[in-house]
């Protein structure tokens, strides 16, 4: 039997103990990840300082110079070892993060579903109908007592408007006449108007006379027909 299958052998016999948890493998898969990489840093100088050998001995010391190059080849072949195992462990430590993270969200929806199926637990559905029914009944209650609070009372004040509009109009037209009664007429002339001077030519190259000119009675009698008339009018 190969080595590699005692290995597995011997591991199934531990199937009995309890599996480790996510959080103790990861920690696991991260210090494998620490050391691979040191390994990888370690791998690198040793490879550099064999080629700087190399480089030295050269043409002066031709097989020491192949010996550090021999070397070289087997550093960088363990180095692609290494490689391709730490690829391989981030692979499972991506993995397993990702198991445990989808594990954390069906325990939280578990919980989160449980709680909500304990919320309703005491639930009915025809009470919470008449709950519903009961307040929009009590809305229209407080509705219409808003509306019979915010008209205007009567108070006894139920008046015809067209009895206001004639009553209005008569004290209008009383107003009036008190105007008219008020206004004080002018007084009508007892004597006839003077006559109007005839504009009568004079001499060969003489201007004629220019008419008299009224007094100021006059002007104030025509005045006072001009009011009487617009009165009238």
């Amino acid at each position: 039997m190969s080595k590699l299958g005692k290995l597995f052998k011997r591991g199934g016999s531990s199937r009995g103990r309890a599996a480790p948890s996510p959080q103790e493998a990861l920690a696991r898969l991260r210090e494998t990840e620490e050391m691979l990489g040191k390994k990888q840093e370690y791998l690198e100088a040793r490879i550099r300082r064999e080629l700087s050998l190399a480089r030295t001995h050269g043409a002066r010391n031709k097989p020491a110079a192949l010996q550090a190059l021999k070397r070289k080849k087997r550093l960088e072949k363990q180095l692609s070892q290494i490689d391709g195992t730490l690829s391989t462990v981030e692979f499972q430590r991506e993995a397993l993060e990702n198991a445990h993270t989808n594990t954390e969200v069906l325990r939280s929806m578990g919980l989160a579903a449980r709680a909500m199926r304990a919320a309703h637990a005491d639930t009915d559905l025809n009470k919470i109908d008449d709950l519903m029914q009961e307040i929009t009944e009590q809305q229209d209650v407080a509705q219409e007592i808003s509306e019979a609070i915010s008209q205007r009372a009567g108070l006894g004040e139920d008046f015809d408007e067209d009895e206001l509009l004639a009553e209005l109009e008569e004290l209008e037209q009383e107003e009036l006449n008190k105007k008219m009664t008020n206004i004080r007429l002018p007084s009508v002339p007892s004597s006839s108007l003077p006559a109007q001077p005839v504009r009568t030519p004079g001499p060969a190259g003489t201007a004629p006379r220019p008419r008299a000119a009224p007094s100021r009675r006059a002007g104030g009698e025509d005045a006072d027909l001009q009011h009487l008339a617009a009165w009238a009018s």
